[in-house]
């Protein structure tokens, strides 16, 4: 048997169904899709590929950065994604290289639950293009995650960067936000993340459906900074 650890749908309360005819991505939300009785056994995930591995694992951390750069008030959230942030720094690593390591493959479900937890704060742009783009060219969800953050960290530079300067001193990262940028940007070449989603198969052909899926997507609203038509367009632009 094999699992995951980023999705963090143990903790969650929303499905995503994706229309195989129109290629878009819903999301539903409700009280009894949250699970009553949750069991996590590290033990599951040991077979899980590299790949795979590195793109939950990074779907698990974009729960975390979103929901600290999120603007809503939700101060438990928001220690919560910051200890997940950890979590993900030290061993999503360790579980890429040897997926064997026992404690790493523990700490990373730990992460993914967590992650899920913290984003009831709310996700953002990663999340409003990342559907879209999967919806639309079967991209691997974490993986699509991780080649938009570096962007849209940019992007959204002017609202959250004194908030990253703590997260980076408790993270052990040196520089601030533009040092928390670097290692994102290192952590995605360490685990094999391509910088452009066209290594993934997706291109710019369908440019005005991608805004508008990501504009039409209920966390398009939880971005720290305002996401309109010109500015997905060159986010697009940037990570495509």
């Amino acid at each position: 048997m094999l699992t995951t650890a980023g999705t963090g749908s143990e903790v969650g309360r929303a499905s995503v169904i994706t229309n195989a005819k129109t290629h878009v991505k819903k999301i539903i939300f409700h009280p009894k899709v949250l699970p009553t009785v949750v069991i996590c056994d590290p033990e599951l995930t040991v077979g899980l590929p590299p790949a795979i591995t590195a793109g939950t694992g990074l779907d698990a951390f974009a729960h975390c950065v979103e929901a600290f750069s999120s603007p809503h008030y939700h101060p438990m959230s928001q220690g919560i994604a910051l200890e997940g942030m950890r979590l993900v720094k030290e061993y999503l690593p360790r579980a890429y290289s040897d997926g064997q390591d026992i404690e790493a493959r523990a700490q990373m479900m730990s992460a993914a639950m967590m992650g899920a937890t913290a984003f009831q704060k709310g996700l953002g742009a990663i999340h409003a293009m990342s559907h879209p783009i999967g919806a639309m060219f079967g991209t691997h969800h974490g993986t699509t995650n991780a080649v938009c953050m570096p962007a849209v960290l940019d992007f959204n530079a002017p609202a959250i960067a004194p908030r990253f300067d703590q997260a980076a001193a408790y993270l052990g990262i040196a520089g601030g936000f533009d040092g928390f940028c670097r290692f994102v940007q290192d952590l995605n070449d360490g685990l094999g993340i391509p910088r452009k989603l066209a290594e993934l198969g997706a291109t710019t052909e369908p440019l005005e459906a991608l805004i508008s899926g990501a504009l039409d997507d209920p966390f398009c609203g939880g971005n720290p900074r305002p996401l309109t038509h010109t500015a997905l367009r060159d986010l697009f632009l940037a990570v495509v």
